[in-house]
């Protein structure tokens, strides 16, 4: 279950490739790339900063990891996050689950990412025409990783 927080970019493809490898158990890859919007709550986003504490994100991101994979059948999970200043089209984050079967793929990669927006720690900051903005969580991410917690 690699886990890796970094500055430089990935290649989803060959991240991808690597996972699934030649283990012929996988039958089944499901994947999440998430980029950096140009707009926010109506104003344009020149830029997006991403803060976190080494060390603590890394472990917050195997906790989620090893959740997943106690709740779900999986063979294997790729979870790759950048930090530092990014501009939109850039990647963030790869979350990339392997499985025999889709369900079980899909679904833990979705958990994954309800997860890592609620209780990995991150800290976003967006650069507008109109000044400089701390992300604040939205309840709509809370509530989409509260609805794992009653299955």
């Amino acid at each position: 279950m690699p886990v890796r927080v970094q500055q430089q970019d990935f290649d989803c493809g060959a991240e991808i490739a690597a996972l699934r490898g030649t283990d012929g158990r996988v039958g089944a890859v499901a994947s999440f790339i998430g980029t950096v919007r140009d707009a926010s709550e109506g104003a344009d986003v020149a830029t997006l900063t991403l803060e976190h504490y080494p060390g603590m994100t890394e472990k917050a991101l195997d906790a989620i990891c090893a959740e997943a994979t106690s709740r779900w059948d999986v063979l294997d999970i790729l979870v790759i996050h950048r930090f530092g200043e990014l501009k939109p089209t850039d990647q963030i984050v790869l979350v990339a689950v392997s499985s025999a079967h889709r369900g079980e793929a899909f679904a833990a990669c979705q958990y994954i990412m309800d997860y890592l927006k609620t209780e990995a720690p991150f800290w976003k900051k967006e650069a507008t025409p109109q000044g400089d903005r701390w992300i604040e969580a939205k309840s709509s991410d809370d509530e989409a990783a509260a609805r794992w917690r009653s299955r």
